[in-house]
């Protein structure tokens, strides 16, 4: 094991950390597995996967997320439900505690990775924990770099990870036990109460928000790929409507998952890695995803797994989020570079809980405005504590828990884009259909699948529409391949007159959401919501 800093890499006094014992820096995959297993801190399953259980927090907790109210970033942050203020003090003190345990680790492991594939725009994260399989989970969704690099990295963002210390809600002004604190100006973040591996990547993902628009960069929650004939396309949405599986299409290269940037020179992923919803994951329909669960280097978090190292992926006894967290080579068309042009498309995802939205449409650039604002999905059971089933929300620009700045810089920045590269926008639906959620059935992903082959195909400029009665965008009226009936959602409904009904409560609801948005979006966007 390398036990201390190679020439040229900084040591952790920098950062305040006297490490009693060992530091095994940039440990390999191996290191990390022979760590975790000796532990019993993780199961080997068949195939080759590590498979580790995150105790009674199997998804986000946005409620113990803060940022630290200080004189470099006060003014330009987005305050309160998603951005809760946290003194510069009561960070100190939490800061204290984690890097008290981080201390007493034997071994502590140092994780140095970019988050940026552009290397104009990325930073150089560092990763600190004395849990074997969360340095695992760092490595493999960050952009590991070369040896040269390696030599040469400062870390521009640290992570102190600690699960095992737990906040004094009293003494450290948190809600619970649980904490994830990032410092903007320090370029710091504390977490601590929580098992859960994706807190680490989403503080990440926090940082780079605030970050990229400062350099002109559009920082977006969204999957992305092109195609052979260099059109790009990505894929808003939020956990569980199928930005991972959608953007792994075989025919088009992946550029990433779930998180990137939009630059001057086109778009990159801001990871390394992919982080998979694989409840019930198939072989037939999501073959790529579905080989990286049976590959050695894989986490798999909260995945069942017998006493012969068999996973099941259709257990759902832990949770509805299982998940899995592979390098993004992993997938066979994965595109090395993590680059690619502008977007000649723009896919905004939302899973319908009441079945009323098409299966496609094409937006407006103010209808465009308008929804992505709005954000509307569904909220998936699992990806949050305390959601047990589907729950109608509404995620402003597609991922307000990850959004540092208010929503409408990131919408102004979207808006000019549109306007610079004439991309096409379309929303999918790939939520219900026939009905609501219990009533109806979820949106089959083979149509799902045709409709958006034609769309970024150009099949869909040569169709004839119909304009929606009640939201006003254009629906494609017939698409080969797909049951013409989908396209009509109306006609999906036993009762087309409960299908009206819910429809326009649904219109009421994007509108009454929208008021907080209406000022600053101005009255075009304002007009481009529903009809009714």
């Amino acid at each position: 094991m390398t036990t201390t800093p190679t020439s040229g890499r900084a040591g952790l006094e920098e950062h305040g950390i006297a490490a009693a014992g060992r530091v095994v820096w940039n440990p390999t995959t191996a290191q990390l597995y022979t760590a975790a297993l000796k532990g019993d801190l993780a199961v080997l399953a068949h195939g080759g996967p590590l498979v580790v259980d995150t105790g009674k927090h199997t998804g986000r907790s946005p409620k113990d997320k803060f940022i630290v109210s200080e004189p470099g970033s006060r003014d330009r942050i987005w305050w309160g439900e998603v951005n809760r203020p946290l003194v510069e003090d009561r960070f100190d003190g939490l800061r204290a505690k984690v890097v008290a345990h981080l201390e007493t680790r034997d071994p502590l492991y140092v994780v140095d990775a970019f988050a940026g594939a552009d290397p104009a725009h990325r930073i150089a994260v560092r990763v600190l924990t004395g849990s074997p399989y969360h340095a695992l989970f760092a490595k493999t969704m960050f952009i590991t770099p070369s040896s040269e690099e390696l030599e040469a990295i400062r870390p521009g963002t640290l992570v102190l990870h600690a699960p095992e210390v737990e906040a004094d809600p009293a003494q450290d002004g948190t809600r619970s036990g649980t904490f994830v604190v990032l410092h903007p100006s320090r370029g710091e973040v504390v977490i601590g109460g929580t098992f859960y591996a994706g807190e680490i990547k989403k503080a990440i993902f926090t940082v780079m928000n605030d970050r990229l628009p400062l350099e002109g960069v559009l920082p977006m929650h969204c999957s992305a790929n092109v195609g052979e004939d260099g059109r790009v396309a990505v894929f808003f949405g939020l956990s569980g409507t199928g930005k991972t599986t959608l953007s792994a299409d075989p025919e088009r290269s992946l550029i990433g998952d779930d998180e990137h940037g939009w630059g001057d020179s086109g778009v990159f992923n801001v990871e390394g890695g992919c982080y998979a919803k694989v409840i019930r994951l198939s072989a037939e329909a999501e073959p790529e995803i579905f080989r990286t669960t049976r590959t050695f280097g894989t986490v798999l978090e909260n995945v069942a797994v017998d006493e012969r190292g068999v996973i099941d992926l259709n257990d759902d006894s832990k949770t509805e989020n299982t998940r899995a967290a592979y390098k993004l080579e992993r997938i066979s068309n994965a595109l090395r570079t993590k680059m690619a042009g502008h977007p000649s498309a723009v896919v905004m995802l939302t899973a319908d809980a009441f079945g009323i939205l098409p299966p496609i449409a094409r937006l407006t650039r103010d209808q465009a405005m308008f929804y992505f604002l709005s954000g509307y999905t569904a909220k998936l059971a699992g990806t949050e504590i305390g959601v047990g089933e589907p729950q109608a929300t509404f995620s402003t620009c597609f991922g307000a828990p990850f959004l540092p700045q208010p929503p409408s810089v990131y919408a102004r920045m979207l808006g000019e884009k549109l306007d610079t590269h004439r991309s096409a926008v379309w929303l999918v639906n790939t939520g219900w259909t026939g009905g609501p959620f219990g009533t109806g059935h979820r949106m089959p992903i083979q149509a799902t699948r045709r409709l958006l082959h034609a769309a970024l195909s150009g099949e869909l400029e040569d169709v004839d529409y119909r304009v929606d009665d009640v939201f006003g965008f254009d629906v494609p009226v017939d698409v080969a391949g797909v049951e013409r009936s989908l396209l009509d959602p109306r006609s999906t409904w036993g009762d087309p007159a409960a299908y009206d009904v819910e429809a326009r409560e649904l219109a009421g609801l994007f509108r009454a959401n929208f008021e907080k948005f209406a000022a600053d979006a101005g009255e075009a966007v304002v007009a481009a919501g529903p009809l009714v």
